[in-house]
């Protein structure tokens, strides 16, 4: 708020200008009833005049700082959106880890726009309350006596809005919780959406949205019934003074020590005091719901990234591509099991290296550390002699480029998935990018070509196609170093030995480390490591380790056993007799057309 503050200060001084003039409204008609009326000492039409200027200078101050106030808290929304997005973008990957995104989801939206709403009205609501004390001073000038009974009520009015906000702000963060909670059913839902459909288990996710809604029904509920119970109070209570100034003020008249202007201005006074009354009881509301909001959004605020810029932390600036794993241990939670315990490993410049290994030996951790998506628990990771540790982040992942076992997908063009990492490739070389990672002939067969847009998550394409988009983007880059993680495993062998032709001349220089999950990924390596129980148990060339490393035999069996496995399911999967032929994209791309698996 203090980066808005002259608009914020402006609405404000506005705001009590126009609260000032309503307050003097009633004393020129107290004035003008008793002189113009009463006494006959002046012409009313000099009231009358004077009572619409007050008015238009008050609509005037009241359009002026309205639109100022409500344009600094949509500024102050805008910045703290931005800020709260800014932050999650430095959070580590151990904190997504454990946070749900609807979690995230609920708090980026509902929550800052719960402060955003508060911040609109409360500065105005608060200006206005105000009038009390102006009205209040008002009075002590016509008549003491009266205006403390007329103020007899206000005491109350503290206690039961003090009572107001202890018992509403659990409810308001209990709301907040529970619409987290729907945000969440309803994220995982639309991002699984196939897995419900594929288990046919849309009345379990209906039942489960069911009881998340109840909950949040009762929370609100609950929530409406405070408000039933303490708003009327607080507005009401105001009005038992003005039956204390009639009572008081009606005797005071009749026995001459009261005019009757004066008590037409106390009368008028307090009814003007009514409608701040009645807001403050939105005010409490609202300012508890954004109390309990704020607090969210700090749970998050607060969190601090465990992967940060060392102080001193240097550029990597064109990389040799040398990569040194040093004793390198490492455990996903604190405390729990080691994924690698002295794990040792060296790329040279050039080299391609995969890594082999039984499911849940380490092998996508090892592409992970090296990205430095987590750091190491003990060891040391080295790209060019210098610890990942000692160089700034952004300049060592700029210089890796990856490719994921799940690649995802923008929804934007193709075009412009492909050159997300440089957005202002020429279209020649997201072309030769794309010719490179097997893309280019399905691509051209879409209605659009490059410009075809795909769905949420890229689900209109094949996981096959999705894979050569996604490798596609890491060679556009043009790393030094790259890292393919299972890169082609939706992909079928044929269109895989397309690929990697493709791939090899692209991998000519280039450190490339694999993480390997199928036999034809090894035919990629110069060299390959065997991984167990988190280190590397062998080392050498594919034929070397078949000839004299028996585990290295037992490995490629289970790999090749798992693949057969999935090639009967495709193979199953093409022979549907319930089967139908794809698009123009399914038949150019990974359909049964030409050995890829089906769109997802």
């Amino acid at each position: 708020m203090l980066a808005h503050r002259p608009a914020f200060l402006a609405s404000l001084l506005l705001s009590l200008v126009g609260l000032v003039v309503q307050v003097l409204i009633p004393w020129v008609l107290g004035h003008g009833a008793l002189n113009a009326i009463m006494r006959d000492r002046s012409s009313i039409t000099h009231y009358a005049i004077v009572l619409v200027v007050l008015a238009a200078v008050a609509a005037v101050a009241g359009y002026t700082s309205r639109r100022l106030l409500m344009t600094t808290a949509y500024a102050i929304e805008f910045d703290l959106r931005n800020l709260f997005y800014a932050h999650l973008s430095k959070m580590s990957f151990s904190y997504y880890d454990k946070v749900q995104s609807g979690q995230l989801i609920s708090r980026a939206n509902s929550d800052i726009r719960s402060v955003q709403a508060y911040l609109a009205y409360a500065p105005f609501i608060l200006v206005q309350s105000s009038m009390a004390v102006l009205a209040f001073g008002l009075m002590l000038t016509v008549n003491v006596p009266l205006a403390f009974v007329a103020m007899l009520t206000v005491p109350f009015v503290y206690l039961a809005g003090a009572r107001m906000r202890r018992v509403m702000l659990p409810v308001s963060w209990l709301i907040q919780a529970r619409l987290a909670e729907v945000a969440t059913i309803v994220d995982e839902n639309v991002s699984g959406v196939r897995v419900v459909k594929a288990f046919a288990a849309e009345g379990g996710q209906l039942r489960l949205l069911a009881r998340a809604a109840e909950r949040l029904k009762w929370a609100c509920v609950r929530d409406a019934d405070l408000r039933a119970r303490f708003t009327p109070l607080i507005q009401n209570l105001v009005q038992v003074g003005l039956v204390f100034i009639l009572l008081l003020g009606g005797w005071l008249v009749i026995h001459d020590r009261l005019q009757v202007g004066d008590l037409l201005t106390f009368s008028l006074l307090v009814v003007m005091l009514q409608a701040p009354f009645q807001m403050l009881g939105q005010l409490i509301m609202m300012g508890q719901r954004a109390s309990a909001s704020a607090k969210r959004i700090y749970e998050v605020l607060d969190e601090h990234p465990t992967v940060v810029d060392r102080a001193g932390a240097v550029d990597l600036v064109s990389s040799r591509g040398e990569i040194r794993f040093e004793s390198v241990s490492f455990a996903y939670d604190e405390g729990g099991p080691l994924v690698l315990d002295g794990f040792d490993l060296r790329l040279n410049p050039g080299d391609t290296v995969a890594v082999v290994g039984r499911a849940g030996a380490g092998k996508s951790t090892v592409g992970r550390l090296l990205t430095r998506f987590y750091d190491v628990g003990a060891g040391r990771v080295l790209v060019d002699g210098h610890d990942v540790r000692d160089l700034t982040v952004a300049s060592l992942r700029s210089n890796i480029g990856l490719v994921l076992d799940e690649p995802f997908l923008f929804s934007a063009s193709i075009r412009d998935n492909i050159a997300y990492g440089h957005p202002d490739a020429d279209f020649g070389d997201v072309e030769a990018a794309a010719r490179s990672a097997g893309a280019h002939e399905f691509i051209g067969a879409l209605p659009d070509g490059y410009d075809t847009v795909v769905g949420e998550r890229g689900y209109t394409l094949s996981g096959g196609q999705r894979q050569r988009i996604a490798i596609a983007r890491a060679l556009l880059v043009n790393p030094p170093i790259l890292v393919l993680d299972d890169a082609t495993s939706a992909i079928d062998v044929q269109v895989e030995r397309q690929i990697h032709a493709g791939l090899r001349e692209r991998l000519a220089g280039r450190t490339t480390l694999v993480i390997a999950h199928r036999l034809s990924t090894i035919g990629l390596a110069d060299r390959v490591a065997l991984l167990d129980r988190g280190r590397v148990i062998a080392e050498g060339t594919h034929q070397e380790l078949m000839e004299t490393v028996p585990f290295y035999q037992a490995v490629l069996a289970q790999v090749a056993s798992d693949e057969e496995q999935q090639d009967r399911e495709r193979a199953w999967e093409r022979s549907r007799p319930d089967r139908q032929p794809g698009d123009a994209a399914a038949r150019a791309g990974d359909s049964w057309f030409d050995g890829g698996t089906e769109p997802s």
